[in-house]
């Protein structure tokens, strides 16, 4: 069963290989590991994808982590993308291989990319216009400038980030329950979301 795990660790040599130990001990086996974030006061956020076998239990995975000294699991969620992180270059690369069709493949990678529940192309008149499986039907359309975290009224245990397509068109990303976006992901999505549309224009 595949999990992934956000953690907060200090950035020094030697951190990730405490934390795989302490993982390993745990029962967890890691398959791949991202930096999401590193900060000015010497941490570092990463993400972690791993694998349990079913008599291991997420709770002993965090617990172990906590255990070290300077590590904070920030979030753990069941993750069922296929069992591997993608990452933006290999987003892009997709999104050049047919670019008629970038804006509405953006919307397919952006949950794969970000760890996220669901995105959507959300039109001014038209509503959602392309949305994955577990989107809502109905989303509002949100004036953004640039890419931002968004306030949605109903969803107050979904978190949403929402970036410009064009002036008629947005794209928002949900994530239930978390973590929260961090702001090098909402540039991130925002700078894909211009990168599709770039793509896009004949």
């Amino acid at each position: 069963m595949s999990f992934l795990l956000r953690v907060e660790l200090p950035d020094v040599p030697g951190s990730l290989g405490r934390l795989a130990g302490a993982i390993g001990e745990a029962g967890g086996d890691i398959e791949a590991i991202e930096i999401v974030e590193k900060r000015h006061d010497g941490t570092a956020l990463d993400d972690v994808l791993l694998e349990l076998p079913p008599t291991a239990m997420p709770d002993t995975i965090v617990s172990a982590c906590n255990a070290l000294a300077g590590v904070r699991v920030v979030w753990i969620s069941r993750y069922g993308a296929g069992g591997n992180l993608f990452l933006d270059l290999e987003a892009v690369e997709d999104l050049t291989t047919n670019p008629s069709e970038a804006p509405d493949r953006l919307v397919d990678l952006l949950p794969v990319v970000f760890r996220s529940d669901w995105a959507a192309r959300v039109h001014r008149s038209q509503g959602v216009t392309y949305a994955t499986a577990a989107a809502p039907a109905v989303l509002p359309f949100v004036e953004v400038e640039r890419a931002a975290r968004l306030e949605v009224e109903g969803e107050e245990t979904t978190i949403h980030v929402g970036a410009r397509l064009s002036g008629n068109e947005i794209v928002v990303v949900g994530r239930r329950g978390g973590p929260e976006f961090l702001d090098s992901e909402v540039a991130r999505i925002g700078h894909l979301a211009g990168l599709a549309m770039t793509i896009a224009r004949p």
